[in-house]
C-alpha cells in the first residue's frame, strides 16, 4: 500500500545477536521477516544494532540473508556489538547498509538514525562526537521550520552517551523539538517512557532474551500521537493498533486529551482481508469503522461521552481470525505528565500487558545477565 499519507508506521525487530544459521534467534530472525511481509501497511522494517554478535563477517552473512527477503525497506543501525572488532568495517561490509548518520522522511516525518558505537571504543562506550550531534541539531530545526515531526533512531537512551555533556545535550534536543518518537534497542526488554513531549521505546531482544517470548513491534505516529504495541511472533492475525486518540500513558499535548467529537484511527494489520473493524467505548455497544480504498487506516467519528475511560477496537478477517486492541485515553490535563529525568527511563510508564511490557527490566541495562 501506499506510503504517502500522514502516518508513519513501520516495524521494529529487536537486538539479533546471530551467531548460528541453526540457532533459535535465527531461526527466529527468519519467521519475523515472513511475518512481516506477509502484510501491506507498514513503510519500513528497523533493526537497532546488535545485530551480529560478534560482529564477524559470517555472522552478517546471516543478517544479510535475512533482511534481503524482506519486502518492506529497512534501516539498520549499530549496536555495542557490532563494535566488537574495533571497527565497523565489517557491519558496513557485510550489510551494505547506509553510512550513519542520515535521514529520510517517510508519511511526512523525518526519520533521522544515528551511529552511537562507531565513535566509542568499542563496547557499551556508547558516544555521538561533536560533528554528529551537529548534524543532529541541524536536522530538526529543518523539520521544525518545515512543520514535519520526527522520530529518532539509536542504539540506547541518550542518558547512556559516555561523551562529556553528551547525554545532557542530546536529552535538551529531543525535548525541545519535534522528535515525537526515539525508537530503541539494547535493554533487551520492551519498555516505554514518556517525558512529557517525546516516547522513548525499546524492544525486546529476538536473541539473548531474558523475558517473555520472542516477537517485534510495530509503532506509530499518527498526528503527533505515538503508539506501540509489541506483537509475539506465536500471535495470529489481524493485529490491531490503536493509532488516535492517545493513551493516557502516552499522551504529551493538550490537544491528546480527548472531550465532545472525536476521531478513532487504529492500523489493522492481517495476512487476509479485513471484512469488520469495530469499536466500543466503556463495554458499550460495538460500532463499525471504515476504512477509505487506498487509506491505512480504519476512522470513525464519535461524540466522546463525558466520563468515558476505556476505548476498544477489534478486527476480525474473512478467515475468521480476531485481533483485539485497548486504549485508556486521557481525559483531563491531570494525565498530562511532567519529566522525573530527560532522555533516560526515569520516565518509564512501568508494566502494560496489553503492550507487552512485562516491566521486570531483565536485561543487561538493569537486572539481567552480563551478556
Amino acid at each position: 500500500m501506499s506510503a504517502a499519507d500522514d502516518i508513519l508506521a513501520f516495524a521494529h525487530i529487536g537486538d539479533l545477536h546471530l551467531t548460528a544459521a541453526d540457532a533459535d534467534n535465527a531461526r527466529d530472525f527468519r519467521a519475523i521477516v515472513d511475518q512481516i511481509n506477509a502484510v501491506d501497511g507498514l513503510d519500513f522494517v528497523y533493526v537497532p544494532g546488535d545485530n551480529a554478535d560478534n560482529g564477524t563477517p559470517e555472522q552478517y552473512a546471516l543478517v544479510r540473508a535475512g533482511l534481503d527477503r524482506l519486502r518492506r525497506p529497512v534501516h539498520v543501525i549499530t549496536g555495542d556489538h557490532d563494535m566488537e572488532g574495533g571497527s565497523l568495517d565489517a557491519f558496513y561490509a557485510g550489510l551494505g547498509a547506509l553510512r550513519l548518520p542520515y535521514g529520510v522522511t517517510v508519511s511526512g516525518t523525518r526519520c533521522l538514525f544515528l551511529d552511537m558505537c562507531g565513535p566509542g571504543s568499542g563496547g557499551p562506550d556508547f558516544r555521538l562526537g561533536a560533528e554528529q550531534i551537529a548534524w543532529l541539531r541541524r536536522e530538526v530545526d529543518a523539520a521544525e521550520a518545515e512543520g514535519h515531526d520526527c522520530a529518532l533512531f539509536m542504539h540506547s537512551y541518550p542518558a547512556d552517551l559516555k561523551g562529556e555533556g553528551e547525554a545532557e545535550t542530546v536529552a535538551e534536543i529531543v525535548h525541545r523539538s519535534r522528535i515525537r518518537l526515539v525508537e530503541m534497542g539494547h535493554t533487551h526488554y520492551n519498555e516505554l517512557a514518556n517525558d512529557g513531549r517525546t516516547i522513548y521505546a525499546a524492544t525486546r531482544s529476538t536473541g539473548q532474551i531474558e523475558e517473555g517470548p520472542v516477537g517485534y513491534a510495530i509503532a506509530a505516529i499518527d498526528r503527533g500521537v505515538v503508539s506501540w504495541r509489541f506483537k509475539e511472533l506465536a500471535q495470529g492475525w489481524p493485529f490491531v493498533v490503536i493509532t488516535a486518540p492517545a493513551d493516557r500513558r502516552l499522551a504529551h499535548a493538550e490537544d491528546h486529551i480527548v472531550s465532545g467529537a472525536t476521531e478513532i484511527r487504529a492500523l489493522v494489520l492481517g495476512a487476509g482481508r479485513i471484512a469488520v473493524c469495530e469499536f466500543s467505548i466503556d463495554g458499550g455497544p460495538w460500532r463499525p469503522m471504515r476504512r477509505a480504498e487506498g487509506e491505512r487506516r480504519f476512522r470513525a467519528t464519535v461524540d466522546w461521552p463525558v466520563g468515558g475511560r476505556r476505548l476498544a477496537v477489534r478486527a476480525q478477517d474473512s478467515e475468521g481470525g480476531v485481533g483485539e486492541d485497548r486504549i485508556e485515553p486521557a481525559g483531563d490535563v491531570s494525565a498530562l505528565v511532567n519529566s522525573k529525568g530527560l532522555g533516560s527511563d526515569a520516565d518509564s510508564v512501568g508494566a502494560w500487558p496489553d503492550r507487552g511490557i512485562l516491566g521486570t527490566q531483565l536485561g543487561p541495562n538493569r537486572n539481567g545477565r552480563h551478556w
